[in-house]
């Protein structure tokens, strides 16, 4: 098990490091400095004495990859890439273009955006196994035909509807939660109590579809046949059989969650006015503050590969035949 784990954890450097070059392909060629100095200055006619200077400042007047002025220990040392992503690896993310130090605000802003997304996970995965275990119990009936058609409906509509709805009723008109904001400890609850059941509420339509396309193809398995022809009930056989041997695909789908849990929910965080770090990417986005947005792109990176990694355990865990040497 740790010889896997650490092999796994090896493949996972060049995977970043690819995606570390392919990140700064995107931010200082295709968009270079210069452009980036232009924007951040916002006038229509900036002086190259002003954009020089703004350079200086942040830091972008070296060379990308290669320093030929440099000494031979630093032509790689002294660059922008060295110096500005580099550090990404120790998680230094260094400061942001306004002036602020992005790792602390990525730990100020980590615990509301986990307040938000760790219930919303937990709570969503209840709701839409437990619908789709309903609609697999009454398959072939009314019922499960009415769980369809609600679960079409639900796809069919954007979630801003929910976000604009569910402000407009429960806040505004029937007045139970605040529209938007946030707040420290538990008075946190009434102003995260509402985005959460949206965020569930909106994901139901896909989440029970797919999770009923997976009980339902097990429940036509050989050994499900032979555990209802030994005398199971309907409700033992699907909590016995279907629901345990159905986890690998379910955890599947939970790896592509996993980095929301730190990343936050872009659209949620910022209707609610919750300063997660969603809506902290959503502003460097806003304000082209590309040093905050290349650092959420790592750390979104970071996250996905621990994300698999984890599944990749847990698989040995949820079923017996697969064996991690």
């Amino acid at each position: 098990m740790i010889y896997y784990i650490t092999r796994r954890i090896l493949y996972a450097v060049p995977l970043l490091l690819g995606v570390n070059i392919l990140t700064f392909i995107l931010f200082f060629i295709i968009n270079s400095p210069d452009d980036m100095a232009r924007m951040q200055l916002g006038q229509k006619r900036v002086t190259e004495a002003a954009i020089i200077n703004w350079k200086q400042q942040h830091g972008y007047d070296l060379p990308l990859f290669w320093n030929e002025q440099a000494r031979s220990s630093e032509k790689l040392s002294e660059t922008i890439f060295y110096q500005k992503s580099m550090g990404l690896f120790l998680f230094h993310f260094g400061v942001s273009d306004s002036g602020r130090d992005i790792s602390s605000d990525i730990k100020e802003r980590a615990l509301p955006s986990l307040s938000l997304a760790l219930p919303s996970l937990i709570l969503g995965l209840i709701t839409h196994i437990g619908f789709a275990l309903i609609m697999i119990l009454f398959r072939n009936s009314r019922l499960e035909r009415l769980g369809m058609i609600f679960c079409i409906v639900l796809m069919s509509i954007s979630s801003l509807f929910y976000i604009i709805s569910g402000q407009f009723i429960f806040g505004k008109i029937m007045k139970l939660v605040p529209i938007s904001g946030f707040d420290d400890g538990l008075s946190a609850l009434r102003f995260l109590l509402l985005p959460i059941m949206i965020s569930v509420f909106s994901g139901l339509g896909s989440g029970g579809r797919w999770y009923r396309s997976i009980f339902l193809e097990e429940s036509g398995k050989d050994y499900i046949r032979t555990a209802r022809a030994k005398g199971l009930t309907e409700i033992q056989t699907l909590f016995r059989h279907v629901l345990p041997n159905a986890m690998i695909p379910i955890l599947t789908g939970v790896v592509v969650i996993l980095p929301s849990l730190f990343m936050g929910s872009l659209m949620l965080e910022s209707f609610f006015g919750i300063p997660g770090l969603g809506s902290y990417t959503i502003d460097a986005i806003n304000s082209q503050d590309f040093a905050i947005v290349r650092a959420m792109v790592f750390l979104g990176s970071v996250l996905y590969i621990l994300g698999l990694l984890l599944t990749d355990v847990s698989y040995s865990i949820v079923d017996p035949r697969i064996r991690i040497k």
